[in-house]
């Protein structure tokens, strides 16, 4: 399963800025990395951590602005279509996280 924050966060005053880079530094320590400015994503192995993952984000959230949690499976990622300028990108493939060996 797949775990994405999308988030549109004030930064005019100082404050804000502060709030937002906060949020941001606690989404990359919780192991989401940058899809795109202000969409990171993360794998997450269970229903369980999902919801975890959720409540830890929901700690965090800043004062103003606006934050969307979303949730999709493996299935659904690898169906993605994704371009860099006008090359369309190869299709993703589904994480190898229970990969042991």
């Amino acid at each position: 399963m797949w775990l994405v924050v999308m988030f549109d966060l004030p930064v005019v005053e100082k404050v804000e800025r502060k709030a937002a880079t906060d949020f941001l530094n606690g989404l990359l320590n919780h192991g989401f990395a940058m899809s795109q400015f202000s969409v990171y994503m993360r794998f997450c192995t269970s229903q369980a951590q999902v919801d975890t993952l959720c409540k830890k984000v929901e700690n965090t959230l800043p004062l103003g602005g606006k934050v969307n949690v979303l949730q999709f499976t493996d299935k659904q990622y690898e169906r993605i279509i994704s371009y860099h300028g006008q090359a369309k990108q190869p299709a993703n493939k589904a994480s190898d996280q229970f990969d042991l060996f």
